[in-house]
């Protein structure tokens, strides 16, 4: 927000001027329980080129006690506008700063937590992108790396974890003071501080004569649903596959997992310390799907302890490397160790990561991989599904390009040449370039500087017979959205071409080639002359990064048989190629709802399942014609606590569709079945209505007037945990009435007062879709407050309220045009503009499907 920004100019003057040593920060959180601030004292050294030069430190602190740069004192007006501006720097200098810095409730900087169940206060540090700047004076840009020792007073029986090792802690009384060790050279963002009374589990992972330290903490709160065991297997997966593959050992001393309250993100990779939400300490059974998802998380994270930690990208503009390479590295190291519980985890990225990507990369927005960050509010909205799942399917495709020997090489290399220091994407493709033997000169061109997305589709002849006598590839570059920067590009793909034919009531791979696609039409004469299979698949086994569609006689085939396919990818594929169509209004939301009705019975990847769930909800909320919409709703419904009734009693089946028949009940009869389960006198054979499930009954019951207060009230006080005080927070959003939706509007937009997380659940109940009309009046107070909310929450509040807030259920071309309005008249910074536009494509989209389902009545 105002103050707070750097410009990468302003970031590259300064690294061109200093050289950082070492900080010695001290920070005293001895009256967290009962303060908003607390004292942080940082000495930094540090180096000049040029003495005499200026230069200034980063701090945001509500107020400055000393400022002393080599001895001499420094007026404390140098402090304004986030910053302390120093002049006539020395060749050698030491800063202090002595400052109170403020706990923020938002997931930035040091979160403060009030556990309700014991009253304990936690404390958890998230400094990506810039907030170290929170908690202690720093140079706040990834390529000024220093070592970094964090001297911590605290109460007495709390436990203290950051970067090194936990010290013993001295003292004696109410507080002591632990003294951590200094780390290696490590860049401001991922240092980390991390204090409470949690409790831990400890483990080892040894190789040979190598011992790392394992240490995973949570709240007592959740320790008894705390499997540590499961999440030890997957960390030492993990380390057994990047050290064999980078062929560097981990280079932190201990390895820290810390499950924290309300934080924003999936996890953050602080080194030897990483923090995750504690929604992955699972209370309530969930699906596979859901630890499979978290072991995808602690493989990212470990990842980035060579990828990002060690050597770090010199600028944000290279954040999609960072992220790219861990999510690539995440789904090697799941996948293929022998043994591993998910094998079919590239079914799971194919249907998820890359749907991610496909949708953001046909927004306004789009950008290429390697974007243009020109300050901080660039690169903080750009964490999205270009940078990660985009990234990772075009180093998926590059590993398919040049092999993944010669790939594994090249990053062995690249970790050698650049350890503990700085990079950019050449440094990367050189070391690749070498080890394979190939120019990528001209397909990062093609791929990382170009935005937009390919389709590819099959041009299949065939005789009388049903011989093939032409086939080729043609490839396609939809213009990008309007006001998108660049041009569409035709790209070279990495590509394999599957034939599948009915076999036994099974679709089964006969024939498979695998090909270069270059330019308009590629000819594959390698299937001249073959029987027309059943189902000809582009992009099989998703080795690129495409839209996919498939010729008439495919269609009809996997229409009928999509469920059938006796391998999970090549599923997925159809069934994310039949959403994106749906999307883009080449399929009809009725189609769309057919096929996931005929399909679903024979999914058995519970990923898939869930997902397809989930979309086929959507579509009937936002792209059906409003005119069927009713209908849709109740057939997917009824269709719904079918499937649940037939799922075996106790499966992850039955769980999934326990949840989604939560989330679509209409009718009296099956809403009362929902309070049935809710109360306890109805029954279904397996199912366990837990903790989460309840809240999800009620939820629904709310949504539709049938409970209300009493029955949230009743609900909170057998789970009146911070989980549990947030699934309220939701329902009392959800109410029906005009007076509830101004209740959570005024909490969210009027007050600062709501924590991140329930702000988030406000905002979810705020928007239910069955409650359309009773939002319509918000559509002004939206703009009217957009400006507002900007420039004064914190940017995670701010992008939180903005997105939640925009009327996405008005499906209308007034929508339209108030947006457009806003846009001209308000003349927004870029990233507000960026995520009001984001939004508005919504609409957009929603208005196109809407006329191709109506097409179809």
């Amino acid at each position: 927000m105002p103050g707070t920004n750097l410009t990468r100019e302003e970031a590259r003057t300064r690294a061109e001027l200093l050289s950082v040593d070492a900080y010695d920060i001290e920070l005293d959180l001895s009256s967290a329980r009962d303060s908003g601030t607390f004292r942080s004292t940082t000495v930094v050294r540090f180096t000049a080129t040029r003495p005499g030069a200026d230069t200034f430190v980063d701090l945001v602190a509500p107020s400055v006690h000393e400022i002393t740069l080599n001895g001499a004192p420094v007026e404390l007006s140098a402090f304004a506008d986030s910053r302390i501006a120093l002049t006539g720097l020395a060749a050698e200098n030491e800063l202090r700063v002595v400052a109170d810095c403020a706990y923020t409730n938002t997931g930035e900087g040091l979160h403060k937590f009030v556990d309700p169940v014991d009253g304990e206060t936690y404390l958890y540090s998230q400094f990506e992108v810039p907030d170290a700047r929170r908690v202690f004076a720093s140079f706040e840009q990834p390529d000024l790396k220093a070592s970094f020792r964090f001297t911590v007073t605290a109460p007495s029986n709390w436990v203290v974890v950051s970067n090194s090792p936990t010290p013993e802690p001295v003292g004696e009384g109410a507080t002591r003071t632990w003294s951590f060790a200094p780390t290696g050279r490590i860049s401001s963002y991922i240092t980390a501080v991390i204090a409470g009374p949690y409790v831990g589990v400890f483990d080892e992972y040894t190789a040979g004569e190598q011992v790392v330290p394992l240490g995973i903490y949570c709240r007592p709160s959740l320790k008894e649903f705390l499997d540590a065991e499961a999440i030890f297997d997957v960390t030492k997966q993990g380390f057994d596959y990047f050290q064999e593959k980078f062929d560097t050992p981990y280079p932190f001393e201990k390895y820290d997992q810390l499950f924290v309250p309300e934080f924003n993100a999936g996890a953050m990779e602080n080194a030897g310390a990483v923090t995750f939400r504690d929604q992955y300490v699972f209370r309530s059974k969930v699906t596979d799907a859901s630890y499979e998802s978290r072991a995808t998380t602690i493989l990212h994270e470990l990842a980035h302890m060579w990828f990002g930690n060690l050597v770090t990208m010199e600028w944000w503009n290279d954040l999609w490397l960072n992220e790219s390479f861990a999510t690539y590295a995440e789904m090697v190291a799941l996948v293929e160790p022998a043994g591993t519980r998910w094998p079919n985890g590239w079914t799971t990225f194919a249907n998820q990561m890359k749907t991610w990507a496909y949708r953001q990369d046909q927004l306004p927005s789009t950008h290429p991989i390697m974007a243009e960050i020109n300050d901080l509010e660039d690169v903080m909205v750009n964490f999205d599904g270009i940078t990660y799942a985009k990234g990772a399917s075009v180093l998926k495709q590059l590993v398919a390009y040049v092999g993944q020997d010669a790939f594994f090489k090249g990053v062995q290399a690249y970790f050698k040449r650049h350890a503990w220091g700085n990079t950019t994407l050449p440094d990367l493709l050189s070391a690749l370039e070498e080890t394979s033997g190939r120019d990528l000169k001209t397909w990062s061109k093609a791929w990382l500087e170009t935005a937009g997305i390919n389709v590819l589709r099959p041009e299949i002849e065939v005789d009388a017979d049903g011989v093939i006598t032409s086939f080729a590839v043609r490839q396609e570059a939809p213009a990008l959205p309007e006001g998108a920067k660049g041009a569409a590009a035709l790209r070279p793909h990495r590509i394999a071409v599957g034939c599948y034919e009915l076999t036994d009531g099974a679709l089964v791979r006969t024939h498979r080639v695998e090909l270069d696609v270059d330019g308009e039409l590629t000819a594959v004469p390698e299937l001249i002359g073959r029987q027309r299979p059943a189902v000809v698949l582009l992009n099989d086994d998703d080795l690129s990064y495409a839209k996919l569609r498939l010729d008439e006689a495919s269609l009809a085939t996997v229409t009928a048989h999509l469920g059938d396919f006796a391998e999970p990818l090549p599923r997925a594929l159809v069934w994310s190629a039949a959403w994106d169509m749906t999307r883009d209004g080449e399929l009809a939301t009725r189609d769309y709802l057919e096929l996931a009705v005929a399909g679903l019975p024979k999914e058995s990847d519970i990923g898939v399942v869930q997902s397809v769930q989930r979309q086929a909800k959507l579509a009937l909320e936002l792209y059906a014609d409003p005119a069927w919409r009713e209908e849709g709703l109740q057939r997917w419904a009824a269709v719904a606590e079918q499937s649940l009734r037939a799922a075996a009693p106790g499966s992850d089946h039955q769980l999934a569709w326990a949840k989604a028949f939560a989330g679509a009940a209409r009718t009296d009869e099956q809403l009362a079945l929902l309070a049935g389960l809710l109360d306890g006198s109805a029954e279904l054979a397996g199912l366990a209505v837990d903790t989460d499930l309840r809240w999800d009954l009620l939820l629904r019951l709310v949504d539709t007037g049938r409970s209300g207060d009493a029955a949230i009230d009743a609900e909170l006080a057998r789970d009146n945990t911070a989980a549990g005080q947030e699934k309220a927070a939701s329902c009392r959003a959800a109410r029906p009435t005009a007076e509830a939706k101004a209740e959570a509007w005024a909490s969210v937009v009027e007050s600062d007062a709501l924590t991140n997380y329930v702000q988030d659940a406000v905002i979810a109940g705020f928007n239910m879709p069955d409650q359309r009309e009773l939002l319509a009046p918000y559509v002004g107070r939206y703009f009217d407050a957009l400006k507002t909310v900007w420039e004064t929450r914190s940017h995670e509040i701010a992008q939180q309220i903005i997105t939640g807030l925009y009327p996405a259920l008005q499906i209308d071309p007034a929508t339209l045009a108030a947006t457009d309005a806003w846009l001209a008249d308000a003349d927004p910074a870029p990233a507000l503009a960026r995520l009001v536009v984001e939004a508005r494509a919504g609409i957009e989209r929603a208005l196109k499907a809407q006329a191709a389902d109506r097409a179809k009545a």
